[in-house]
């Protein structure tokens, strides 16, 4: 057991080790922050081009590394969902590669569900927050995020450099945490972004308890709803408003959103959604 380890599993001084781990990983994203924009840039979906880029990653991803999805002829990953989806994706400036991408699916009316409500409603237990008890133009749920395998997080004498796609990388504990990549965190922001600007209120993800408990590290505070069930592994449903993301976010990383939303929110514009 290494020293995190050994830290974070003695309850006395656990919440303190915690909150000095927290720390650290806020001032080192204010210097991520800084160098964002020199090696990584998100983008909008803003055309059918960039809509395909996307597709292909998730068919990179979704259908020919995980094989939760079939293999499809033009090697692009699409489902019925993508036609109520704004698309973000992330690209390494350096390598002009697109690294990762993200959608946020959104609700014209009762007839167009989400994901989650048409696949795991029955695992929301909390019921006060529950989509059908809100606006359907202001619900939307984070979904198919995709890094491809080359720009995730590796051994730390596989990855120096910039050519990796992620710029640093913090260890919080390898039992808990293992190391979230930038890339991943730089996506959330994105789809936080594009919510945020186009009028979203209430959030909602399909996601690890593991990498809730990693974005909490972060300021991300993300409320679980109900119990873990099998979704392409195990997975909860979780929830977020714009209020606690920004609440929770911690200065650091607050630095590294206003980043990424400046870029979003331009390219936005040119879509007229904000």
């Amino acid at each position: 057991m290494n020293w995190n380890q050994r830290l974070l599993s003695t309850p006395i001084i656990a919440n303190i080790t915690k909150k000095i781990i927290s720390a650290k990983a806020s001032r080192e994203a204010h210097s991520i922050a800084e160098h964002f924009t020199q090696f990584l840039q998100p983008h909008v979906a803003v055309n059918q081009a960039l809509k395909e880029e996307a597709f292909k990653i998730r068919h990179n991803v979704y259908c020919e590394e995980l094989a939760f999805e079939e293999v499809r002829e033009n090697g692009q990953e699409t489902d019925e969902f993508d036609e109520q989806s704004i698309f973000s994706l992330i690209k390494h400036k350096p390598s002009e590669t697109f690294t990762s991408c993200v959608r946020l699916v959104t609700s014209n009316g009762p007839e167009q569900l989400l994901p989650i409500e048409k696949y795991c409603l029955d695992s929301i237990t909390n019921e006060a927050l529950s989509p059908k008890r809100f606006n359907r133009a202001e619900i939307a749920e984070i979904s198919r995020l995709a890094v491809k395998a080359d720009f995730r997080r590796r051994k730390a004498d596989h990855y120096k450099g910039s050519g990796t796609g992620v710029i640093s990388e913090i260890s919080y504990s390898e039992t808990e945490l293992r190391c979230f990549p930038f890339i991943a965190i730089g996506l959330y922001m994105a789809a936080a972004t594009m919510g945020m600007n186009t009028g979203i209120r209430h959030v909602y993800v399909m996601m690890e308890p593991r990498l809730a408990r990693s974005m909490k590290f972060i300021g991300i505070s993300f409320q679980q709803l109900g119990p873990t069930v099998d979704y392409h592994g195990l997975r909860a449903p979780y929830y977020i408003s714009p209020e606690i993301f920004m609440k929770d976010l911690s200065p650091g990383f607050k630095s590294l959103y206003k980043t990424i939303e400046k870029d979003i929110c331009l390219q936005l514009k040119q879509m007229n959604l904000t």
